[in-house]
């Protein structure tokens, strides 16, 4: 992975990690529900339901990348119009009401497990990352398998270093974001114009570059 691919894929990422969805809600509601500490370990939850994805998504791509250039064009192809869904779906999200969100039950531990398997199961997040991760491995690096874990593994820690703050002072943030929905609506109309372009940039570039 180039240098300059490194700050693209953290600065994306932030903007990803900041957009309002299923992970962000359940920090918050436990949170408010619970407490900082409630937010901060479901949080911790999320994050390492991101590590189980980062092994099936690098185990199972690095062997895609290897296969032939084929496999590695349709792969691009396909993650290139799942980002582009991604992406319109984000861009005409309305505002969460987080009030409506269910309360968090349940000791430290269990908020922790409700986090990890909110994420392990959902679907959408492992299509994610076989839609994202490639963007950011050459087509001729000679260890893809490890390249994409090594990317997996940063989305994971970035979110937990993103969403733990935000779960912390979740008490303060969620009265002030419910109140200012516009706050909301830029959030998700940039994440949205941000996987927009990557995967135009992902449909149009040369294999060589990639």
């Amino acid at each position: 992975m180039l240098d300059s691919s490194i700050v693209v894929f953290v600065a994306t990422s932030m903007l990803i990690i900041l957009s309002p969805g299923q992970d962000m809600v359940l920090v918050l509601s436990h949170s408010i529900a619970r407490g900082s500490s409630a937010g901060v370990i479901t949080a911790a939850g999320v994050a390492t339901g991101l590590l189980g994805h980062t092994v099936l998504a690098g185990l199972g791509l690095g062997a895609l990348l290897q296969a032939s250039e084929l496999a590695f064009s349709i792969m691009k192809y396909a993650g290139a119009a799942y980002m582009l869904y991604l992406g319109i779906k984000a861009f005409r999200a309305p505002p969460i009401d987080l009030g409506s969100s269910t309360k968090a039950k349940g000791n430290l531990p269990s908020l922790f497990l409700k986090g990890a398997l909110s994420n392990l199961s959902n679907p959408k997040i492992a299509i994610f990352y076989f839609a994202y991760l490639p963007q950011f491995v050459k087509v001729d690096n000679a260890h893809p398998t490890e390249a994409l874990l090594a990317l997996g593994a940063t989305f994971a820690l970035l979110t937990f270093v993103v969403k733990m703050p935000i779960g912390y002072f979740a008490g303060t943030l969620s009265g002030k974001i419910q109140s200012r929905p516009a706050v909301q609506v830029w959030l998700n109309r940039t994440c949205g114009g941000v996987l927009v372009a990557m995967g135009l940039r992902l449909a149009t570039e040369s294999q060589t570059v990639a």
